[in-house]
Formats: structure tokens, C-alpha cells, sequence
């Protein structure tokens, strides 16, 4: 787990972090700069960041990014997403899968019993619940069920 600067003498975040994904793959890097510049974020993404948090983030909220990075849970502050959003087409509708995992919610499902009718892991399905409950600005499990039952789902 390496937290890296965008800028730096010698060799900029962005390169550092091309040059160590390429030498090691399974290092999770998160930005942790004070640019938030759609440009910087781009480019670190492509370069294989998981992540990119401003430096004015709460101490607390700092360990638990770094946390979640490691875990596998890309990690981004506020602003940066709200840049990086400008202009995108706001998704409207959930693919097939996360209406699929959405159902099983709204019937009750855990998130293994969900994994192991759909052959997917359960990290895979955190992920599915975490789209939908952004997508369609839900808060929890309890608020996915409820939007099923109203939008006839189930």
C-alpha cells in the first residue's frame, strides 16, 4: 500500500506510480495530494492508481481510505469524483447483473446466499450493492428493497 504525491523532485506521482504497478502489481496506490485537477486524476488513474484522496482529508478518514484501498475498494474524495463527473451521462438504469443482485435483495438474501445463486464472490457482490445503492442514491439494503418493491421488481 503506498500513498503517493502527484508532484515530486525527479520523478512525478503519476510515473512513480506507472513504474511501480508495472514492477509490482499487487501494490495498491492511492494519491493523497492537495491538486484537485481533472487532468492529475486521469492520468493517475490510467497509470494505475486505486484512488485519490486531497491531503485536507481527516486523519481518521485518511486510515480508513487506506483501509479500504488495500481492501480492494477504490477510494476517492468528494470534489474529485464531482470533477471527474462533469459532464458524464448520469447512468439511469442498473445493468442486468445489479438488477439481478437488487432482486435478491429485496427477497432477503445475504450477501453469500447472493454469491452463491449468481456463481460470484462476495467481494464481487459488495461491489454490485455498492453500484446500485450510488446509482440510484440510496442509503442501504433496507432503502434497495424498499425501491424494488415500489418499482415493481419483485
Amino acid at each position: 500500500m503506498v500513498l503517493m504525491d502527484v508532484r515530486m523532485p525527479r520523478l512525478d506521482g503519476v510515473s512513480a506510480t506507472a513504474v511501480l504497478r508495472r514492477r509490482l502489481p499487487a501494490c495498491k496506490i492511492v494519491m493523497l495530494t492537495t491538486f484537485n485537477d481533472d487532468e492529475y486524476v486521469s492520468r493517475a488513474l490510467k497509470a494505475g492508481a486505486v484512488g485519490y484522496l486531497l491531503k485536507n482529508l481527516p486523519a481518521a478518514d485518511l486510515a480508513q481510505a487506506v483501509r479500504l484501498a488495500h481492501a480492494g475498494v477504490a477510494q476517492f474524495d468528494l470534489p474529485v469524483i464531482s470533477g471527474l463527473a462533469t459532464g458524464l451521462p448520469a447512468p439511469d438504469v442498473l445493468t442486468p447483473r445489479e438488477t439481478e443482485v437488487l432482486r435478491l435483495i429485496a427477497a432477503g438474501a445475504t450477501n453469500k446466499e447472493i454469491a452463491s445463486r449468481l456463481y460470484l464472490s462476495e467481494g464481487t457482490v459488495k461491489n454490485h450493492i455498492s453500484r446500485v445503492l450510488s446509482r440510484l442514491g440510496l442509503r442501504d439494503r433496507t432503502q434497495a428493497a424498499l425501491y424494488a418493491k415500489d418499482n415493481g421488481l419483485i
